[in-house]
């Protein structure tokens, strides 16, 4: 019953993680889109208001006049809207998530013996400093070189290599599909970071100085913008780090950081073009083609260069090796008995006897032999002879006789 109840709780939690997800990405994508689509407002009147650039659109079959004050309005509403929740639930949803699918079950999903043969608390002791240390890093490399000349490039540069390494000591450390998991969820951690305790504190202080009539401090809207354009880079990235578990040939693969670091710079250089290609419409930026073109060209030539080798044609005359279901089960009592046997039965899945192998057939061969997502981290030391061994009986009709 403790299976089923998480499974209930997993899929709750993640139903409301993609949703405030959603909102979050969507919020922060519309108003990088509406910074970059700002035009000087033509009437008088907006200028003498204050409003610094506008944007007219049409939604929903309504005109809509969006403004922005190139300082503040002259007398602030008494109702702000201020966007914050969607950060904070998805991380707070996000966390459960890893929680309880990884930190729940350590020696499961997170440690691989092959790589790392820690206690469950050592790698969740260090899993959960991966996120502490990247945000004091990155806050650190943002305060100290992001106000200097050319910061927003050397603050870019040192990110970038800081997430190589990570990615690079994940992938060392951790199972292949933890890893994955565990740098977007850093980098996510420190996207929520920002909201947290740069954008929303600075947003206050600002409203705050302007409801008393004080002087505003320009330091507060630097900050925010400059974190909120890194929000929106690591945003594509991160998302593809969320799905990367579906996908198992990214994250088992024998580079699999340099796999996961490639994917994301092909996101980050699509988003850029996204970025740019608002500004590039009203004649302030030049055409940023180029950046898609790279994105795809890397995710392109990561495909290529990912490609499995071509299986080895049997030899000319050679008979064609039968795999009966003794052969098979043999596999399944070494390889699965362990979570789906009389005593466990994972998902709801039992290995144990023909009747419930035959009804389990398309999943094994989906799980062990195409996505070899099975046995979880390889745990049991499954070779490839025996996932090709249980393909040709799958293939042969799954025979349980």
């Amino acid at each position: 019953m403790e299976s089923y109840y998480l499974d209930w709780a997993n899929l709750l939690l993640r139903w409301v993680h993609v949703i405030t997800a959603v909102a979050w990405i969507g919020a922060s994508f519309y108003f990088v889109m509406l910074d970059n689509s700002l035009e000087k407002p033509e009437d008088q009147e907006s200028l003498d208001k204050g409003v610094g650039g506008e944007q007219w659109a049409v939604h929903g079959g309504g005109f809509y006049n969006l403004q922005k004050y190139a300082l503040s309005p002259k007398k602030l509403p008494e109702h702000l809207h201020w966007s914050y929740w969607e950060s904070y639930s998805t991380w707070l949803t996000g966390f459960g998530l890893f929680t309880m699918s990884y930190l729940w079950n350590a020696s499961t999903y997170l440690i691989d013996k092959s790589k790392m043969d820690w206690q469950p608390g050592a790698a969740i002791g260090v899993a959960l400093a991966f996120f502490v240390v990247f945000w004091i890093v990155y806050d650190g490399i943002c305060q100290i070189f992001g106000q200097r000349k050319n910061g927003d490039t050397i603050v870019g540069v040192l990110v970038a290599v800081f997430i190589a390494f990570a990615a690079w000591l994940a992938c060392h450390w951790f199972a292949g599909r933890a890893a994955f998991l565990l740098v977007g969820a850093m980098m996510a951690t420190t996207m929520s970071g920002n909201v947290f305790f740069w954008i929303i504190p600075g947003q206050r202080k600002n409203v705050a100085a302007l409801r008393e009539g004080l002087p505003v401090d320009p330091i507060h809207g630097q900050r925010g913008k400059q974190r909120s354009v890194h929000n929106t880079y690591f945003t594509l990235p991160v998302v593809f780090a969320m799905l990367s578990n579906h996908y198992s040939f990214t994250y088992t693969n024998q580079y699999n950081w340099i796999v996961l670091l490639l994917i994301m710079l092909g996101g980050a250089a699509i988003r850029q073009f996204f970025v740019v290609r608002h500004r590039f419409k009203l004649g302030n930026a030049r055409n940023p083609i180029p950046y898609a073109l790279f994105g795809i060209a890397v995710l392109g030539l990561t495909i290529v260069w990912m490609k499995p080798e071509p299986a080895a044609e049997p030899a000319p005359g050679a008979a064609a090796q039968k795999v009966s279901y003794g052969d098979v089960q043999k596999i399944f009592e070494a390889r699965c008995y362990m979570c789906h046997g009389a005593q466990v039965q994972m998902k709801n899945v039992r290995l144990d006897s023909p009747d419930q192998v035959a009804a389990h057939a398309q999943a094994v061969y989906q799980q062990a032999v195409v996505t070899k997502i099975m046995p979880m981290n390889n745990a049991t030391g499954i070779t490839d002879a025996e996932r090709a061994m249980i393909g040709k009986w799958f293939e042969a009709g799954a025979p349980t006789k």
